[in-house]
C-alpha cells in the first residue's frame, strides 16, 4: 500500500467586526478571525496537511494573500481545490485528524457539524475525519485569546 503523510499548522488573531468561521461553519462568538480569506484556521491548517503529504508547498503558494482574488475567499471553496489537485495525483484521504486550540469558544457543541461539512466537502465518510479540541491553559497567544491555532494531520492513499 502506498501511502502519505502531511501535517499542517495555522493560526489567526481574533478580532471584533469579523465572523468566526472553522470547518466550514459559522459560529456564533464576540470576535472572529482575521485574514485574506475568511481565515478559517481548521481549513487550512487541513489543506497544508493535505498539499504537504504529496510535497506541493502550501495553501500560500495556490492562494497567496497577496492575490485580490483570495480576498474574502470561502475556504470551503479552497479546499474542493486543493482536494481536485490531491485527486488529479491519483491519491485519496485515508483519513484526517486535527486539533484546534482554543480558549473559548467551546468547540465540542460545533464539532460534529464540522465533521459533516469537511466529509461532504471532501466526499469522505466523516468517520475519517477527526477534530478534537484543547484549550492553550491561558499560556501564549492563543491563551490569551488573541487568536485561535490549529494542527492537522492527513493520510493519503495512492489509488488502486
Amino acid at each position: 500500500m502506498n501511502i502519505r503523510i502531511g501535517n499542517g499548522y495555522d493560526i489567526h488573531r481574533l478580532v471584533e467586526g469579523r465572523p468566526l468561521i472553522l470547518g466550514g461553519i459559522e459560529i456564533s462568538h464576540t470576535v472572529g478571525l482575521l485574514g485574506h480569506s475568511d481565515a478559517d484556521v481548521l481549513t487550512h491548517a487541513i489543506m497544508d496537511a493535505m498539499l504537504g503529504a504529496l510535497s506541493l508547498g502550501d495553501i500560500g503558494h495556490y492562494f497567496p494573500p497577496s492575490d485580490p482574488q483570495w480576498k474574502g475567499a470561502n475556504s470551503i471553496t479552497l479546499l474542493e481545490q486543493v482536494n481536485q489537485l490531491v485527486r488529479s495525483q491519483g491519491w485519496q484521504i485515508g483519513n484526517i485528524d486535527s486539533v484546534i486550540i482554543a480558549e473559548r469558544p467551546k468547540m465540542k457543541p460545533h464539532i460534529s457539524d464540522m465533521r459533516e461539512k469537511l466529509a461532504q466537502t471532501l466526499e469522505i465518510e466523516p468517520d475519517k475525519i477527526g477534530i478534537k479540541a484543547t484549550t492553550n491553559e491561558k499560556l501564549g497567544p492563543t491563551g490569551r485569546e488573541e487568536g485561535i491555532s490549529v494542527y492537522a494531520v492527513a493520510l493519503l492513499v495512492k489509488e488502486a
